[in-house]
């Protein structure tokens, strides 16, 4: 699969889409078995699926966001949600301009919660963005895929993540997932961040992980897409 859309000019020309794909991943901690870039992998493994299946206009990724809960690990870095917010206005006003007025954010990094209000705020008139997968299509990929832990236990660098990884960028994963798992709560995340809840920025179930497991998520994820397509096209 490639990640990063090689598309020329000519090749959108003649496509003609009506709804461009943006992948919005982070550059932050995922534990000693996952690299920086895992969000980024995952969210442009999905836009790059669904742009393949639904023929849209595929966006190079967003590579950096809102990843602040993970600072105290060396490695990560963020932007303000503000910063997030201007380049996604910035993109969706430059598709505007060529005659392209839907944009699907498929967001990789949970922290990202400015891009819900994006959204909100830019269908006020009519549907202009979708925000992609959300919680419904995350707990239908996991029963589908028949993942064994839950979307609150899975929360960084766990069974989902791992599993995608396995099937899209194996040579990413470390060896040392099956060790990995540690399952705790955290009530404070938002005024703590993640290193008050976890010494190897893991909270999940990476053990659980299989390759299998991945390519069932993906293909599940590229199914519950046409929903979000159907609606956002529909004026």
């Amino acid at each position: 699969m490639n990640l990063w859309t090689i598309a020329t000019a000519a090749d959108e020309s003649q496509r003609q889409a009506r709804v461009a794909v943006l992948p919005i991943g982070s550059f932050e901690q995922h534990g000693s078995h996952l690299p920086l870039a895992t969000d980024t992998i995952v969210a442009s493994a999905v836009a790059t699926a669904v742009a393949e299946r639904y023929n849209l206009f595929l966006l190079p990724p967003i590579t950096i966001s809102c990843s602040h809960e993970h600072a105290a690990w060396r490695g990560t870095i963020s932007l303000s949600s503000a910063t997030l917010a201007a380049i996604v206005t910035d993109v969706a006003a430059s598709l505007h301009r060529q005659g392209v007025d839907c944009l699907v954010l498929v967001n990789g990094h949970g922290g990202n919660y400015v891009l819900s209000n994006i959204v909100q705020e830019a269908n006020i008139d009519r549907r202009r963005l979708a925000l992609f997968p959300g919680r419904r299509d995350w707990d239908q990929a996991r029963l589908d895929a028949g993942l064994d832990s839950t979307s609150h236990d899975d929360m960084h660098a766990g069974e989902i993540e791992t599993s995608l990884l396995l099937h899209v960028a194996p040579h990413t994963v470390g060896a040392d997932f099956a060790e990995a798992d540690h399952l705790t709560e955290r009530p404070h995340l938002l005024m703590l961040g993640m290193h008050a809840y976890t010494k190897t920025g893991v909270i999940g179930q990476p053990s659980l992980a299989t390759e299998a497991k991945g390519r069932a998520v993906l293909a599940s994820l590229v199914r519950s897409f046409e929903d979000i397509l159907i609606v956002l096209t529909r004026q």
